[in-house]
């Protein structure tokens, strides 16, 4: 597979986690009104926006954590290679699996 695919499918479960993950976004919605709320000019729209863009970059970071400990182990020196790539895709799909009813429901 091009490895841009697998960059737009870890993008697109990024997205979904960070949309339609309830649990999540309320969460990062609390945090962020408490430690920053001057940041977002105290808008409740934008500090949802935020949250939400919060979550989907944490779902990204923490499914590549086991992809990066692959690599290392496996010794890869240049590019990722496919089997880390799909490691980064399962993750991403594991994570988001909580906001896949909430998105088939709603849809985009």
């Amino acid at each position: 597979m091009d490895r841009n695919a697998y960059f737009v499918a870890i993008a697109f479960f990024g997205m979904i986690n960070g949309l339609f993950n309830q649990t999540w976004v309320l969460f990062a919605l609390l945090h962020v009104q408490i430690l920053s709320p001057a940041l977002l000019f105290g808008s409740v729209p934008l500090t949802l926006m935020f949250s939400s863009l919060m979550v989907s970059t944490a779902t990204i970071v923490l499914a590549g954590i086991p992809a990066a400990i692959y690599e290392h182990i496996a010794g890869v020196k240049d590019d990722s290679t496919d089997v880390s790539m799909w490691i980064w895709l399962a993750g991403t799909g594991l994570l988001t699996l909580p906001a896949v009813g909430s998105f088939l429901q709603i849809g985009l």
